[in-house]
């Protein structure tokens, strides 16, 4: 048992969630009433994830802010501008492939008792509000915009404090992050709950009747992730972007497939990042910003789910309309919540565009539910994965401009 517990630890965690991830196959397909107990790991480990990720945020960010040096730059305007610019590509490729392959849908109901936002102004106004939500409050229900601003403004606060006092924030943001890889640790356990979950709850039937619009939404995202990204960090760095690439989606993007949420993600991009060598300064505020604002999987989602609405009724779109519905999508993924499915509920926004009823929208939403299977999935692995490659995209970009050697092969 030792010595099967030694070459475990020895395997990198990749290969420990892949084995996690067949396992979980393996069960859900094999005996999937005997081993209902296994989805319990799954719920688990993204609780553990979510209870952790918020107090992270706070005193990681409050102590690289009140320990900060006077004259050490941090990339934070580089990286909100790759953001926006990685968003606001992903609305336009994900209109363009929608005028190119056409899709149709089957309008039903579902989805009649949630509720969408107004417009565009009531989104940007929670963004605002958020930003001044009750510190407590802003922790308890994850509100990330809100435990940033927070986090902002007690470190500012604390810059001129004792020493003593900052060693103490600083011990409590080693003692959360050393909580964080713990959790991390059970990886494995939690994906293989996950997937067997996924697996036994939905099925993969229910998806056949939806595989063309799958296959649009799901290929514009790899199209996103392994070639417009890779041409704006080849901007940046100047060499082959894959190997770094590859890397924050292999080691960010297969959790962020599996829980489905950027905010739980968080804790996970965050060790990445420690792993890259990044600055600590500025990855602690841009991780948890990303999981808030960079959100190109949710432009896609809306541009797909709002033109194949727009298809379905044969409303005609003219090309300055199309860019108006990327400019849009952009601006309504930056609002759309760090959690399974929160890219949803802006559909209805965009559809608005083209006087699309909110009926007939929330309809639309009910088919992106139906597909949030995969779709979901796939989206949380591109937005969380991005967040850590143009974090790491700007800080190797400021180190080739002051003369230092980037070995991406070396970290990847």
């Amino acid at each position: 048992m030792k010595n099967l517990l030694k070459k475990w630890n020895q395997l990198s965690l990749v290969k420990q969630i892949i084995i996690g991830l067949i396992i979980g196959i393996i069960l859900a397909v094999a005996i999937p009433d005997t081993a209902k107990p296994v989805a319990i790991f799954g719920s688990l480990f993204v609780g553990a994830l979510k209870a952790v990720a918020p107090v992270l945020v706070l005193f990681l960010v409050m102590s690289a802010i009140a320990q900060h040096k006077s004259g050490h730059k941090t990339n934070m305007k580089s990286i909100i501008v790759l953001y926006l610019l990685g968003t606001f590509l992903a609305g336009l490729i994900a209109v363009i492939a929608s005028f190119v392959f056409p899709v149709g849908l089957k309008l039903g109901s579902g989805a009649q008792d949630l509720t969408p936002p107004g417009g565009v102004a009531e989104v940007l106004k929670t963004l605002l509000m958020n930003v001044v939500d009750n510190p407590v409050k802003a922790i308890f229900n994850a509100n990330y915009i809100g435990i940033l601003a927070w986090a902002v403004v007690l470190g500012f606060a604390l810059k001129n404090a004792s020493d003593s006092t900052k060693t103490v924030i600083a011990n409590f943001s080693d003692a959360i992050s050393k909580v964080v890889t713990w959790v991390i640790k059970f990886a494995p356990l939690g994906i293989m709950g996950l997937v067997f979950d996924s697996i036994t709850a939905n099925g993969l039937g229910s998806l056949l009747s939806y595989g063309k619009l799958l296959v649009i939404l799901i290929g514009c995202m790899f199209f996103v992730a392994l070639v417009v990204n890779p041409l704006i960090v080849y901007v940046g760095i100047r060499q082959n972007p894959y190997p770094l690439v590859l890397q924050c989606l292999k080691e960010s993007g297969i959790t962020a497939f599996f829980t489905r949420s950027s905010a739980a993600n968080i804790p996970v991009n965050m060790k990445l990042c420690e792993k890259l060598g990044l600055d600590k300064d500025t990855y602690s505020v841009s991780i948890p910003l990303g999981a808030t604002v960079n959100m190109a999987g949710a432009a896609v989602t809306i541009s797909v789910l709002t033109l194949a609405a727009v298809h379905t009724l044969g409303i005609h779109v003219d090309i300055p309309t199309a860019i108006i519905l990327s400019v849009l999508s952009a601006v309504c993924a930056c609002g759309a919540s760090g959690v399974a499915g929160g890219s949803l509920l802006l559909i209805p926004l965009a559809c608005s565009l083209f006087g699309i009823s909110n009926d007939v929208a929330m309809q639309v939403v009910g088919v992106g539910f139906i597909v949030g299977v995969l779709q979901d999935s796939c989206e949380t692995a591109l937005n969380s994965s991005t967040d850590v490659l143009f974090t790491a995209t700007a800080e190797f970009n400021k180190w080739r401009k002051e003369g230092k050697k980037i070995d991406i092969n070396k970290v990847a």
